[in-house]
């Protein structure tokens, strides 16, 4: 039974792990339906979204299932609370991501300032990389590289702002109006790379068992 139970444990760590590349998939691709200006590569990033909510439904289904007849106790227990609390992180980075995709619909009418593109791009690549990163600490139980992801996530923030300076720079009202999506596409990137971060202190309280301050 003890086989089984193992089993179990390391099926849910593989599909957290594989959700997780599935999000980074997905957000990768918003960001380049929105750099593109391209409609359909948006709307299958939108339609990949239910598969993604009924795996982290899963996870959070057979974590509940594996409590209540296997009686997990100290690191166990905790691999399970903290796999379905990753799984809800994911499922929000995903919902981040669609966001995205629908600014692309809602901009890619009209071309706008190259500036602000390239800035999504490298935020969008900064982000890969948190994310990347995020993944190999999970499968890898690595505590330095969870800790580190707060520093990788501050390069993203300064973008963020700096998105702000770019639309000051705009003087047309329509320009105005696609920049406010691009802006609001900027954030959505910002609280994925935020969504990350935190399942990287949770990676390090499944290490050390202890919470980060």
């Amino acid at each position: 039974m003890r086989e089984g139970f193992r089993q179990e444990l390391k099926d849910l760590k593989a599909e957290v792990h594989g959700i997780g590349l599935s999000v980074t998939d997905m957000m990768s691709a918003s960001v380049k339906s929105l750099v593109e200006g391209d409609v359909d590569a948006a709307d299958a990033v939108i339609a990949s979204d239910d598969a993604i909510d009924r795996r982290c439904l899963g996870i959070e289904e057979h974590a509940l299932e594996v409590i209540a007849t296997q009686s997990p106790v100290a690191r166990d227990l905790r691999l399970l609370y903290s796999l379905t609390y990753m799984a809800w992180h994911l499922e929000r980075m995903a919902d981040l991501s669609v966001n995205i995709a629908k600014a692309t619909k809602r901009t890619a009418s009209r071309r706008g300032p190259q500036t602000l593109y390239d800035l999504i791009q490298a935020q969008g690549n900064l982000v890969h990389r948190v994310l990347d990163a995020t993944m190999e600490a999970f499968e890898k139980r690595d505590l330095e590289l969870a800790r580190k992801l707060e520093d990788l996530d501050e390069p993203i923030d300064h973008l963020y702002k700096q998105f702000f300076r770019e639309l000051g720079r705009l003087q047309d009202e329509d320009d105005i109006e696609w920049a406010s999506s691009m802006v609001l596409a900027s954030r959505y990137l910002e609280r994925i790379a935020d969504n990350a971060v935190d399942i990287g202190e949770r990676i390090a309280f499944l290490v050390t068992g202890e919470m980060m301050a």
